[in-house]
């Protein structure tokens, strides 16, 4: 997915102001296992996903836990590193050999201040930033591990095919023989 696509999913912008954006978003390519983000660490970056997928996961003494994955058009961002300049709580792997686009959050902040339409899409980049992360948490609170492997298979069908089932395992906070049973069941 190329850029300009990406960041009109977001929300569509002048073309002068996408322009004045684009001049500040440069492509970098990394191989499948790099991690792209660390936990605990500021991260002054933002990325868009053009090829490629990755995990979002938190770290406990036992184990990996991962939470999110994301895909090609897809954002990833500390939202903690973004807003608050403050260390995050997520690391990022990736899971396939990515391309990315890369925005610094600085370059970002400076736009907003000159750019009315900038800051409207800042300011929408981090509306649905907050959709994401809240309906992530009703996810995990309200529905049963089975309701979340239905929901990937509608919502995300090539992460199935595309994601160790492990990962997909400890994102539904089940083990993965728990997640053959559930596979079984649907078939």
């Amino acid at each position: 997915m190329d850029i300009d696509q990406i960041l009109d999913r977001i929300d569509v912008l002048p073309e002068a102001s996408k322009a004045s954006l684009k001049k500040h978003i440069t492509e970098v390519s990394h191989p499948k296992s790099f991690c792209l983000m660390e936990a605990d660490k500021i991260i002054p970056h933002i990325y868009f996903i053009r090829k490629g997928i990755v995990r979002a996961y938190a770290s406990t003494a036992d184990n990996d836990i991962t939470f999110w994955f994301g895909s090609e058009g897809e954002t990833i961002v500390s939202m903690k590193s973004y807003v608050e300049d403050k260390p995050g709580y997520e690391s990022i792997e990736l899971l396939e050999d990515c391309d990315l686009y890369i925005l610094e959050t600085e370059s970002l902040r400076k736009l907003f201040n000159e750019d009315i339409h900038i800051a409207n899409w800042g300011r929408k980049f981090a509306e649905k930033e907050l959709v994401k992360t809240e309906e992530l948490i009703i996810s995990r609170q309200f529905k049963t591990s089975l309701e979340r492997y239905k929901d990937l298979m509608t919502n995300k069908t090539d992460l199935l095919k595309r994601v160790q089932l492990g990962h997909i395992a400890s994102y539904l906070g089940i083990t993965q023989v728990s997640l053959s049973r559930i596979r079984a069941e649907i078939k």
